[in-house]
């Protein structure tokens, strides 16, 4: 089970029904009153395995819509005027005040998404491909349909960017060091070089722009990854839809791990803790601004649940878990191994139905619940360096017909995660990933 630490207790995410039917009930509201979004919604389910559901930015509805949601467990925010349920993963609200509802969906370029949608005809649009926040919306009579891109900017009063340069700054992380000094010093130069970026655009902006570049890296190695990506992006979506991004960490340089992340706005969420036999736990961590969540996998002693290894960081040990061995074979995953998956939501079974009629097998389910159900890709296996082994063997950590497999058939390296998230679950399922953990252990891995 998860650590009862206090601030597991913070965490307690719950099921909400109710919320989630009154979020349905709009969605389904907008498709009935307007044919082209209700064509949209078809498109998304039969090309891509998606839901219009897992896209929603956010809703603007008349005040008796606001009264269900605000019965249904919303918040109305001063600061920025609209209502949230922050317990749960659901859109925020507004007023529309003109009985012209809107419904916004998330994309990660407006430019892509009109793009390769001509039906959506822009009746007004706010900023440029040059700034941190960029909208543009269709009326479609009472019912309007719009679209967003978010670089770390949210409803809150906040100051509005535009830098004419984002590509150059995007390009600092794709070329920022990865295996040259060694993993402490690439640690450091990656906050070195987040610290300048963020100084030209802000923290949220340049952590935007830091995982935009991550998940770059991880699906030039990721094939499942790459046939998905394109799925989407012949809607304009990109990754509009991730869940979480997951870092495979040494014990060594965990806490180098958190320090970069909350260098970059993070603030640690639940940790977790499968128990003596399972040998790893986990820090979930988030940025609030730009919406990203982390999941952070390392090597764990029964013993050391209690402290904040998070930030107090963990000595070598002498053997290898399935979290260990990975770093060792691969590298570090926020280093030259790059993020070992990424966890979007879809459609659960219309995506994995869809993906194998392309030859994109997934592994059997390792949540099979009806508020959250998850399965990963069948892992990408890479080559490994003789050096890493014979490193491995030498330390004993591996015995020679490891080592043998290693050499010749590579290990697993990364993953597609799909994700069906219902009535706003925001948590995780303990049981289930350390089941998934454990077959992924490249021990195990079969030629």
């Amino acid at each position: 089970m998860p650590s009862s630490s206090p601030m597991n207790q913070d965490f307690d995410w719950k099921r909400h029904p109710e919320t989630a039917r009154q979020v349905n009930l709009t969605i389904k509201e907008f498709a009935v009153n307007n044919s082209l979004v209700a064509e949209f919604q078809k498109r998304l389910f039969d090309e891509t395995g998606n839901r219009l559901l897992d896209f929603l930015d956010h809703l603007s509805v008349i005040p008796e819509r606001i009264q269900a949601f605000a019965a249904a467990g919303y918040e109305f925010h001063e600061s920025s005027q609209t209502w949230r349920n922050a317990s749960g993963i659901f859109p925020i609200i507004s007023n529309c005040g003109d009985n012209h509802s809107l419904m916004t969906i998330k994309v990660e370029s407006v430019e892509d998404f009109c793009r390769q949608n001509p039906w959506f005809q822009v009746s007004e649009q706010q900023g440029t491909p040059n700034d941190n926040y960029r909208w543009a919306w269709m009326d479609l009579g009472e019912y309007r349909f719009g679209v967003v891109q978010r670089h770390g900017f949210l409803f809150e009063p906040q100051q509005l960017r535009s830098y004419d340069h984002v590509e150059s700054l995007l390009d600092r992380f794709r070329q920022r060091p990865r295996s040259s000094a060694g993993p402490a010093e690439d640690f450091a130069a990656a906050r070195s070089i987040f610290t300048e970026v963020a100084a030209a655009i802000g923290q949220d902006w340049a952590c935007d722009l830091f995982f935009r570049a991550e998940r770059e890296y991880w699906m030039s190695r990721n094939r499942a990854a790459q046939v998905q990506y394109a799925r989407q992006q012949q809607l304009g979506l990109g990754w509009a839809n991730h869940d979480h991004h997951t870092f495979r960490c040494s014990r060594e340089h965990f806490a180098d791990l958190v320090k970069s992340l909350e260098h970059m706005g993070f603030e640690c969420r639940e940790r977790f803790y499968a128990g003596r036999q399972a040998g790893w736990g986990a820090q979930v961590l988030e940025q609030p601004t730009c919406g990203f969540v982390v999941f952070a996998d390392v090597d764990m002693a029964p013993e050391e649940v209690s402290g904040d290894f998070a930030h107090a960081g963990l000595s070598p040990a002498n053997s290898l878990g399935t979290v260990g061995l990975w770093c060792k074979l691969h590298g570090e995953a926020f280093l030259q191994a790059g993020l070992h998956h990424l966890e979007c939501q879809f459609d659960f079974e219309a995506t994995r139905d869809q993906l194998a009629t392309v030859g994109i097998e997934t592994m059997a389910p390792f949540t099979d619940f009806p508020h959250l159900k998850q399965a990963f890709t069948k892992g990408e296996v890479w080559p490994v360096s003789s050096e890493r082994i014979d490193a491995l063997l030498n330390a004993g950590l591996i015995d020679a017909n490891q080592a043998e497999q290693f050499r010749s058939h590579g290990a697993i390296g990364s993953h597609l995660e799909i994700l069906e998230r219902n009535e706003g679950f925001k948590g995780f399922n303990q049981t289930g990933i350390s089941d998934i953990i454990s077959k992924t252990d490249p021990r195990l891995q079969t030629t």
